[in-house]
């Protein structure tokens, strides 16, 4: 059985998830807890919750879901994992973080894990991983079949779709992710997305005004 708990951090709004088993082995999606404050709010729900994180897990690495990154690793010492083509957008992110205002943030010393579409573990529980650039040139999406959740990053918003006028962006790769790998799960699959709140497969095939079924 899968539990979840999402933050909404930094001035991004992004929001990192908490995914966790019946034996309360959890990972941190996407950490983008940027001040003391949201630090100490993800701490504590995890201390609170008798959680114990045994990975993070990154659907790509543009600054607003890696702001968090070095606290979760220094904080647990637990492995971090990315797409290979993400390493790049990762490096990336200390040399422009100062000019949104970020002025602290430093690359973790810790080498990522490299993932690639295929499969992942929490516990016993089997996440498969969707390969959905477009947004991002390594993007990946984390799909919990018997749960029916798809932890969607920045691929698709409730009736939006991630941008693609940042580097590595391209709209038609975009679309024929989204049309591909999410619009072929269940209708009822819940997508919880990197901003905002969830939506479904489903309602984003009827109503989604970018890319339609």
């Amino acid at each position: 059985m899968i539990e979840l708990k999402s933050f909404s951090f930094n001035p991004f709004q992004e929001n990192t998830w908490l995914v966790w088993n019946e034996n309360r082995d959890c990972v941190i999606v996407d950490p983008g807890c940027e001040s003391r404050q949201e630090e100490k709010k993800l701490l504590d729900f995890i201390s609170d919750s008798n959680l114990k994180p045994t990975a993070i897990w990154l659907t790509h690495c543009h600054i607003d879901h890696v702001l968090g990154l070095n606290f979760c690793l220094q904080q647990w010492q637990i492995p971090y994992f990315l797409h290979q083509k993400e390493t790049a957008q990762l490096r990336a992110v200390q040399a422009y973080a100062p000019s949104y205002g970020f002025h602290g943030f430093q690359m973790p010393e810790l080498q990522g894990k490299e993932i690639c579409e295929g499969e992942i573990l929490l516990g016993i529980e089997k996440f498969s991983i969707l390969d959905v650039p477009g947004h991002s040139p390594g993007h990946v999406a984390f799909y919990h079949e018997d749960s029916g959740i798809l932890i969607s990053g920045d691929v698709l918003f409730r009736e939006s779709i991630g941008r693609t006028d940042l580097p590595g962006g391209d709209f038609n790769i975009l679309e024929q992710s989204i049309r591909q790998k999410i619009y072929s799960l269940p209708a009822y699959t819940r997508i919880l997305p990197g901003h905002g709140p969830e939506t479904t497969v489903g309602h984003e095939m009827k109503f989604n005004p970018f890319v339609s079924a």
